[in-house]
């Protein structure tokens, strides 16, 4: 198979300006940390095991990813794959993040002024160079099919759907919807517009079952699917007791401190501040605890992205929040860690906690299901499909600081449930393993691209 794959958080973020041969830059030649970082999120935890799994495997003949990356070469190679970086102009580039925040908003219910209709967001001048972005990447992507010959196209991401309808070619486009979908949330004047958009492809992904119903109501008649959204267990070893000392003596985190790990980019949806002021009421009881606040922004907020200011606002309101809460010393920000750091994050920890308003799905549960470690989380994100309430894990309502407290004071004071709730977790992350994300997207992918009437199961 020859994949082109298209989305707009970029697998890498160069950390310095490193320039290959003819603006071409090989990964292997640079050392992560010093010269380049992983992108965060859900896309590139996944997408790339997937591609990498899928080379190895010789299912995967040509992978090419095309992603918005402005500061970045004109292409990157890592382990066999593809990297293309698009460009557009600043000013264009901050209308392209002003409409797909305003869309990020909308299909999250938290936008405070939403438009009227899709025609009001359209007639906005930031609108066509929404529209221009997806015009480039989908011309990058023919042009790489004019020299490459792709059997399938995969688009994902929501700010990514008019890329599809773009693309002029009769080969098989599949989209892959990764944040939370659900139409009671989105104007009703926006289904026809969705759905004119959904059905320029020939499959939808989709991360949890109950967003297939959602898909359907907008209007989507094609190919739908859901596959659980996956990660490389090869990429999470168990750190040294050496590495774990150093990453709590480096956050002053005591032997006798029961330490809560909130892994999460800095963003209002994330809910940080619902965990703060539950911390609030959980310290009165239990003094010696920690919340370790894991991230920092998005690929949009970075400065080699769209510049947006919202993570750094976000981290502001979080510090003055603690401090009037007199929480400092029970609070700590780490920043971005290196996957080494995150896995000692994990490893030390006593739980884990995804306090999201609302969430696509919540892979950060599933990596501390990996380290053994049970998870409370949001009723609204995604991934409380597969917690087990009582075994894997506990599910709250985080709008609620009372419930949220409630279930940390129970996990903080029960050491043999944490135990437990913990050995279960180890069982229950067995579904999102690479391998069975693997063979859930193989089955997509060559039933669409083989023309299969029959939906893989």
């Amino acid at each position: 198979m020859r994949l082109a794959l298209c989305s707009q958080t970029p697998l890498i973020r160069l950390i310095r300006n490193v320039k290959g041969s003819d603006n071409v830059l090989d990964i292997s030649l640079l050392k992560e940390g010093e010269d380049y970082v992983f992108s965060p999120g859900g896309v590139t935890r996944m997408v790339y095991p997937l591609l990498r799994h899928m080379i190895q495997k010789g299912v995967l003949e040509k992978a090419c990813w095309v992603s918005l990356n402005p500061r970045g070469p004109d292409r990157v190679w890592i382990d066999g794959i593809e990297l293309i970086n698009v460009k557009i102009d600043e000013p264009y580039l901050k209308s392209y993040g002003v409409v797909k925040e305003q869309m990020w908003k909308i299909f999250h219910g938290i936008s405070d002024d939403p438009p009227s209709s899709i025609t009001e967001l359209a007639w906005l001048d930031d609108y066509a160079y929404y529209n221009l972005y997806n015009r480039v990447c989908s011309e990058t992507l023919m042009e790489l099919d004019r020299r490459k010959d792709f059997d399938l196209f995969y688009i994902h991401d929501f700010q990514q759907i008019p890329t599809g309808h773009m693309l002029a070619t009769l080969k098989p486009k599949v989209f892959r919807w990764h944040i939370p979908f659900d139409e009671k949330v989105v104007p009703a004047d926006w289904a026809p517009f969705l759905g004119k958009y959904f059905n320029s492809y020939d499959a939808v992904v989709v991360s949890c079952r109950s967003y297939l119903a959602s898909l359907r109501k907008i209007g989507y008649e094609g190919k739908a699917y859901h596959v659980y959204p996956y990660i490389d267990f090869s990429e999470y070893p168990v750190p040294s007791s050496q590495k774990i000392r150093e990453l709590s003596d480096r956050f002053a985190l005591g032997d006798d401190d029961v330490v809560i790990a909130l892994v999460a980019r800095l963003d209002p949806m994330k809910g940080h501040d619902l965990a703060i002021k539950a911390m609030a009421k959980v310290v009165k009881r239990f003094p010696k605890v920690k919340l370790v606040i894991v991230g920092d922004g998005s690929f949009s907020s970075s400065r080699q992205g769209l510049g947006l200011s919202k993570a750094e606002l976000w981290k502001q309101k979080l510090t003055s929040l603690v401090e009037n809460l007199g929480l400092s010393g029970n609070v700590v920000f780490t920043g971005h860690l290196s996957q080494e750091e995150l896995g000692c994050v994990y490893a030390r920890c006593d739980f884990t906690l995804l306090p999201s308003r609302a969430e696509g799905f919540g892979l950060v549960v599933a990596e501390s299901w990996l380290y053994g470690k049970p998870a409370i989380v949001s009723s609204s994100a995604g991934i409380a499909e597969l917690v087990e309430n009582e075994s894997t894990g506990l599910l709250v309502n985080t709008e609620n600081t009372d419930e949220v407290a409630e279930a940390m004071s129970k996990l903080i004071g029960d050491e043999k449930l944490r135990l437990e709730m913990g050995e279960n977790a180890r069982k229950a992350v067995e579904l999102c393993s690479i391998e069975r994300g693997l063979n859930d997207e193989l089955k997509v992918l060559k039933a669409v691209g083989e023309g299969e009437q029959d939906e893989p199961g």
